[in-house]
């Protein structure tokens, strides 16, 4: 039943509206057919949105360069987070080729899967540092050279996990990242309210994503959540898409500074009803 509910929600998403339409943005952190990211663009794509998209090296770009294509991006432009001009110049590629920018979706993380195993309390100042780095500090630039170009105003948002409020197995560092990134997310709305600029942030569910997939015991996470969950399921890519397309579209023309739980409820979830299955 709740694969035929899933279904439904996914099916529905597929139909096309022109919600998206005139509006153009940045899309950064596809890695593959999997990746959230490109959930996130499959969704606007199908709802009128043109994109540009970055990669982190050419081996990425064998992968994300047919995905773009296939929506016929334009903008496919290297970028590495932590190169300040870089990210300036991924953000200057858009604004030439359109005048002006809609959207950034910001879709990045890194911390060295080594260091999130075992304790927090093990963290390297290293692997802190750079975790932060790509993972917090990113969004903050990425928001600073695109704010400029949003002419008539415009959206960002960054992608979170529960990790950031609750102590998840394995995150460790991540989740402290993820913390910083959602209080980023409240100063960068504050910052550029004025300017119609809203700023807000998903915190997705797990997800069988190459990301997830450097976090140890990824499958117990998984699992717990599908059974925990309000809903009794996992997230797909299609939840995630739409609740972007909510945020970034003129719907959402009201909300800024929120974190977006896109969980199936397990958010809500103190501790779990006993033989909750059985029920």
């Amino acid at each position: 039943m709740n694969e035929q509910k899933s279904s439904v929600a996914a099916s529905h998403l597929a139909s096309q509206s022109d919600i998206m339409g005139g509006k153009r943005g940045l899309i950064m952190g596809v890695a593959n057919d999997h990746s959230i990211a490109w959930g996130i663009a499959n969704t606007l794509a199908a709802h009128g949105a043109e994109m540009g998209f970055t990669y982190q090296n050419e081996a990425i770009e064998r992968r994300v360069r047919p995905l773009a294509e296939e929506l016929n991006s334009q903008v496919i432009v290297p970028c590495d987070v932590e190169d300040e001009g870089s990210i300036k110049a991924a953000v200057d590629a858009c604004a030439d080729a359109w005048g002006s920018i809609d959207f950034v979706v910001h879709a990045i993380a890194y911390s060295d899967k080594q260091e999130l195993k075992g304790k927090y309390v093990a963290t390297t100042r290293e692997n802190f540092r750079r975790t932060m780095d790509v993972s917090c500090y990113s969004f903050t630039s990425l928001a600073r050279h695109a704010a400029p170009h949003m002419k008539n105003g415009g959206s960002m948002i960054a992608l979170s996990f529960y990790g950031a409020e609750k102590v998840v197995p394995n995150y460790n560092v991540m989740g402290v990242a993820k913390a910083a990134l959602e209080a980023s997310v409240r100063y960068l709305a504050s910052d550029l309210g004025p300017d119609n600029i809203r700023v807000n942030a998903i915190s997705a569910g797990p997800m069988r994503t190459l990301a997830g997939s450097a976090i140890a015991g990824a499958r117990h996470i998984f699992k717990w959540n599908e059974q925990h969950a309000p809903l009794r399921r996992n997230v797909q890519l299609d939840d995630i898409g739409g609740s972007a397309l909510f945020l970034l579209s003129d719907l959402a023309l009201s909300v800024t500074g929120q974190v977006l739980y896109v969980d199936s409820g397990y958010n809500i979830v103190g501790v779990p009803f006993p033989n909750q299955d059985d029920a």
